[in-house]
């Protein structure tokens, strides 16, 4: 019985807030189709691979194992690539390139400088860096996966090629990562 309860009091809540959701007016630049959508995400990626080629350089400089050090500046190259992709992007489209806040990966760079504030130098740094990066990663690997969907379905070739190059650097660089962690940063931390 408390099962049918429970059950049915988050139909009603579930039933409730998408109400609510439903009555949410639409912003005056909301997206109306999967076109929007598409230049909209770009826009959002655009603002956080720039703030990462802004980002990286402290991440590098705070770094103490020369390996991190090698694979954030490898990786800062790559960013400024993906950033000239991204505009590549933009230009396929017919659209100028634009940056939006990325309020998401704002939240991810906040909160590496708290773990760069919140460590001694060394390898508890270190090992704060990687996770921070990689969680960077997991969200540029997110994003890049959704474009790339997007783009195939829009039929829009060249940006998916551009996309799907990125795409493979950073889950390259998410592997990397983990490589670098697993085999003497993160026992060093210990």
């Amino acid at each position: 019985m408390a099962t049918t309860k429970t059950s049915t009091a988050a139909k009603k809540t579930t039933a409730s807030s998408s109400k609510a959701n439903s009555k949410t007016p639409a912003k005056k630049d909301a997206a109306k189709d999967l076109n929007d959508l598409f230049e909209d995400s770009l826009k959002d990626i655009y603002w956080a691979e720039k703030a990462l080629v802004k980002a990286l350089p402290k991440m590098m400089k705070n770094a103490t194992n020369e390996k991190l050090k090698t694979a954030i500046e490898n990786h800062l190259a790559e960013t400024k690539i993906h950033v000239t992709r991204l505009e590549e992007c933009f230009e396929a489209i017919g659209k100028k390139a634009q940056a939006k806040k990325c309020d998401a990966m704002q939240g991810l760079l906040d909160e590496g400088e708290s773990i760069i504030e919140e460590t001694k130098p060394g390898s508890v740094r270190d090992a704060g860096i990687i996770a921070a990066a990689q969680k960077v990663e997991h969200y540029e690997i997110a994003t890049y996966g959704t474009l790339a969907a997007f783009a195939k379905i829009l039929k829009e070739s060249k940006a998916l090629k551009n996309l799907l190059k990125t795409l493979e650097e950073e889950r390259n660089c998410d592997e990397l990562l983990t490589s670098l962690a697993d085999v003497n940063l993160n026992s060093k931390a210990k």
